[in-house]
């Protein structure tokens, strides 16, 4: 973990100096003005890196501190592209160099296309998607099924009790049979849904509640994360399974706990008459569901890429990376996710909620 945030340090810090170097080279102010800019973009950097350390802070602070450096992680990755094709473009002489060195008009071309771009991405993520899909089952069901399947709501310092009782509110609406989450319910510190008091929010949830963990709630502390979600009435599946009438829910621990169970281990003994639903945070390796004969497999993790053209990463890294997908007589739904990590911005993706339908063949 310290390598990885020693690598992860080391690339911000190029980006930043990549960002800085060009903002003072093409904004046509004084020296002094051009510092403060500078030292601003600074701030923010440090704010993104010392939020890890923000514990000990007045939780407004925190928060702060958390909104500013997770914004403007993305902000800077947009400028990054943005100066980047300037710099090809000049070395190709599609760009004059005088576009990149005090100008007005690329400076104010530049500020109008990133303030859309975020305000839109920012809009765009509080615009949370239905999605809806019908799946068919040769297994006896006694009634068709309607589940509420969602995952990666990244409760705490962004996604506040408010933000996640307006989410409860649209749940609970759908009057669903189940409702179904696939992991990182919790950001990253439990402190924030304590103080705010989301728990009581996610004790409204108005149909058995059951989830699996995710990768965050490790990087949370999983003793921390267990202690919180005990306390919400939330059925946590960690590698186990329970059965709900003629449907069996399979809960796989994150692939952050290298001791978990295969998929394999955790079909034996599940009676395979029963509509098998496996829940597993990270959609890797699919064909183990295919194999040991699950019926459904939901994940999430991968938010899509969250912001354009990171979806174009995740695509190559997984076979399928967001959506309905099918393999063999298994069905598979990978969500982009209900909240959000870092920034709140969607730009090229959505922030959704699932609605899955399961009916017997007739």
């Amino acid at each position: 973990m310290a390598k990885f945030f020693l690598v992860a340090l080391t690339v911000m810090l190029v980006m930043q100096g990549y960002v800085s170097w060009h903002v003072w080279r093409l904004l046509p102010f004084s020296t002094p003005v051009k510092i403060i800019i500078v030292l601003l973009m600074f701030v923010a950097l440090c704010c993104m890196v010392l939020q890890f350390k923000s514990d000990s802070l007045p939780l407004g602070m925190a928060t702060a501190m958390y909104e500013i450096g997770n914004s403007w992680l993305v902000i800077a990755f947009y400028l990054l592209m943005a100066f980047l094709v300037l710099d090809i473009g000049r070395l190709v002489h599609l760009v004059p160099a005088s576009w990149l060195k005090a100008n007005a008009t690329t400076a104010l071309v530049l500020g109008a296309v990133m303030l859309i771009t975020f305000v839109g991405g920012n809009i765009h993520y509080h615009n949370k998607v239905r999605q809806e899909i019908h799946l068919t089952t040769s297994k006896q069901l006694q009634r068709p099924l309607k589940i509420v399947m969602l995952s990666d709501m990244h409760a705490g310092f962004h996604n506040r009790r408010a933000e996640v009782g307006r989410w409860v509110d649209m749940i609970n609406a759908e009057q669903a049979d189940l409702i179904l989450i696939a992991g990182d319910l919790i950001d990253g510190n439990v402190r924030p849904l304590k103080a705010q008091g989301t728990v009581e929010e996610l004790k409204r949830l108005n149909a058995p509640t059951l989830a699996c963990l995710g990768n965050h709630e490790y990087i949370t502390g999983i003793d921390k994360s267990l202690d919180l979600l005990n306390e919400t009435g939330i059925g946590i599946l960690r590698d186990s399974a329970i059965v709900i009438g003629d449907v069996t829910i399979v809960g796989r621990d994150d692939r952050s706990n290298p001791r978990r169970k295969s998929v394999e281990q955790l079909m034996q003994g599940v009676d395979n008459g029963n509509y098998t639903i496996l829940l597993d945070h990270q959609p890797y390796h699919l064909e183990e569901a295919e194999q040991a004969g699950v019926d459904l497999q939901l994940s999430g993790h991968t938010h899509r890429g969250q912001v354009w053209p990171l979806n174009w990463v995740t695509k190559k890294l997984y076979e399928c990376d967001y959506g309905q997908y099918r393999r063999g007589k298994t069905d598979y739904y990978v969500s982009s996710g209900m909240g959000i990590w870092g920034g709140k911005f969607r730009i090229g993706t959505d922030s959704e909620y699932t609605i899955i339908h399961v009916e017997p063949q007739s």
